[in-house]
């Protein structure tokens, strides 16, 4: 079952008489229970179609759909709450509050929420014992399972996670990309994964490459 497509995308960004052209004519989808990577440089557009996927920004042309629905058909607000219904988000910054605890900072974005479901979350991603923790008091690895804990609150259909491992050490990021993977396993969602860093390709179903702000091979 198809999760999200994107049809034909491009980005222009223009300033006085100079105009760039961040992303050209992309055509993509992502099934349910799928491991997608985009992998490219710096530069390559990767982070401007995750913007775009994601709604976060407009494309100045083509269609984005999440679970069948045309994103930029929405008025903003109902995109806003689509986002919050459908889509999970993992930074490479972790974007932790600090003033909240651990458990807190994973309920901001509920929408209803579920004790059992919440229990489960801190099980599986091994974080139950510091809940009443406060960022400050974690490790770069701790934060980032309490943030992808954030991103799932909401049994979202999409997890877009933009170069989560990139302030993780080696054995720390391992950790992190076997967690990714379990949550496609036990929960069928679907991931898909920003990065530059080839080592981590090794642990998706599908990569897309991104040259250019073009598809060169998926």
């Amino acid at each position: 079952m198809e999760v999200l497509r994107a049809e034909n995308i491009s980005k222009v960004y223009r300033q006085s008489a100079i105009s760039l052209q961040a992303l050209r004519h992309v055509t993509m989808t992502v099934e349910k229970g799928e491991f997608v990577a985009i992998l490219g440089r710096s530069g390559s557009g990767k982070s401007t179609l995750l913007n775009l996927l994601a709604g976060l920004d407009r494309p100045t042309e083509g269609k984005v759909s999440i679970d069948g629905i045309h994103i930029f058909d929405l008025e903003e607000e109902k995109r806003t709450l689509l986002r919050r219904e459908k889509m999970g988000f993992v930074f490479q910054a972790y974007e932790l509050l600090p003033s909240l605890t651990v458990r807190e900072n994973i309920r901001l974005p509920e929408l209803k929420g579920d004790p059992a479901y919440m229990r489960q979350l801190l099980t599986m991603l091994e974080i139950e014992e510091y809940e009443k923790f406060y960022p400050e008091q974690l490790s770069g690895g701790q934060q980032q399972r309490v943030a992808i804990a954030r991103a799932l609150i909401n049994h979202p259909s999409i997890l877009f996670a933009d170069e989560p491992t990139g302030n993780l050490d080696s054995k720390t990021e391992k950790i992190v990309m076997e967690l990714l993977k379990k949550l496609v396993t036990e929960y069928q969602t679907s991931i898909l994964l920003v990065t530059h860093n080839e080592r981590l390709i090794k642990d998706v179903d599908r990569v897309i490459r991104l040259e250019d702000g073009e598809i060169v091979n998926d």
